[in-house]
Parts: C-alpha cells; structure tokens; sequence
C-alpha cells in the first residue's frame, strides 16, 4: 500500500467492484485492507470511537496505531479484542489556533464524548506537536503539515497506520507502509524516518512482552 489513503467501506462497494477486475496483487491488497478494517472495528471501544468522531467536527482526525493494529494482533492469537491496549490514541490536525488552551478544549470535549467508554482516549492536536516535542523526548521534532505525516514519523511499519470514518459511509484507511508486518506480527525500525533507535527498543520491548508471538524483523537489533 502506498502513502495514499484507502476509503474502505468496509470497504465501499465500488472498491470491491473494482478489485473483482483487478490484477491479483492489488486483489489480494484490497482484501487485507478490508480484512483489517474489519478485524480493528471487531473491537467494541474502536467502533464506538469511530462512531462517534464524525460529531465531534475535528478536522483531518484520525483514530491511529497500537488501539487498531493490537487488536489485530490480539484477534490473530485468541485474545480478548481488547487485551493489552493502554489507551485509545486520536489525532487531529488544526493549525489555526496553536494554544495549549484550544487543545485542552477539544481534550475536554472528547472526555465528555468517550466519558461511557471507560478507557484511556489520548487526543493531541498534530498541528502543534513540534512546540512540545523536545521539551518533552529531549530532541527536536520538525512540523508536521498533516496527521497522516505523523503517522509517516511513527517508530515502526506494525503501528504506522490509521482509520477514520468518511462521509456516506465505510471508512479511510492509511497504512504508508503497508498492512503485512502488521499480519505477519514482525516488528522494524521505521526505514524512513528513524527518530530514536532508544523509543524503538523500549516499544517493541513492550510489544513483544504482551505479544510474545511478535517478533523483530530479520537484521534488526533490539536497538533498532
């Protein structure tokens, strides 16, 4: 899959209208996808989340990363839906006011929102993430101009993914990666955007301690 967007409804209609006629490769890609959609929203917390960010009028907003693909992981080895995620994390995308203060509205109105849930819903606003980054990991963190070039950024392939609901219906996928090391549970290094090899070895020791099934690619240290 490539750095663009999927619009999966699972997967619409015409998409799989599509694919019927298309070569085997991008067949069998679309299958994943709609396999995948499936599977994260087989979590009732996830398809509550999405169900309800269509109200809540965040622009370029994103349910995102380890709350779709553990739930993928945990399907794939007998688990609970729910088992072993921290917490639920939302990006949205508003460059027009940079303020703590109007990031901590919309936290708070998300809190209100997902309040029945009873898990942890972490909400940031991507356009600002650079003037807190440093101060926060100890390195510097340029810009970004979308959530989906967050997602770029994220320490390896398996979490580099994304869902959101979309107009009349079904759902966009963004995965730049790709969904197989997510299916096949191997854990990389980011082989474009390496930020901290240190966050790497301590995530993917996180993974493989709930997900032991999870492994590193070949020729990848702990370290990253």
């Amino acid at each position: 899959m490539g750095p663009e967007a999927r619009q999966d409804p699972l997967l619409s209609p015409e998409r799989l209208d599509m694919t019927a006629t298309a070569d085997p490769a991008a067949a069998a890609e679309a299958d994943l996808e709609a396999r995948f959609v499936e599977m994260a929203r087989a979590n009732l917390v996830n398809r509550a989340i999405l169900d309800r960010l269509p109200g809540l009028g965040l622009p370029d907003c994103w349910l995102v990363s380890g709350c779709l693909f553990q739930t993928v992981w945990n399907l794939l080895t007998g688990r609970p839906p729910t088992a072993g995620i921290a917490d639920y994390d939302l990006f949205y995308f508003d460059g027009r006011d940079l303020s703590w203060t109007a990031e901590d509205r919309v936290i708070a109105r998300c809190g209100q929102a997902f309040a029945d849930l009873g898990v942890t819903v972490q909400v940031r606003n991507q356009a600002r993430v650079h003037l807190w980054y440093e101060a926060k990991f100890g390195f510097p963190y340029a810009p970004l101009r979308s959530s989906t070039e967050a997602i770029d950024r994220f320490l390896s392939p398996v979490c580099s993914v994304g869902l959101r609901p979309i107009a009349g219906g079904g759902f966009e996928l963004y995965a730049p990666f790709g969904l197989s090391d997510i299916f096949a549970m191997i854990i990389r290094p980011n082989p474009k955007f390496r930020l901290s090899p240190a966050a790497f070895e301590a995530k993917a020791a996180r993974w493989r301690k709930e997900w032991p099934e999870a492994r590193l690619a070949a020729g990848t240290s702990p370290a990253g």
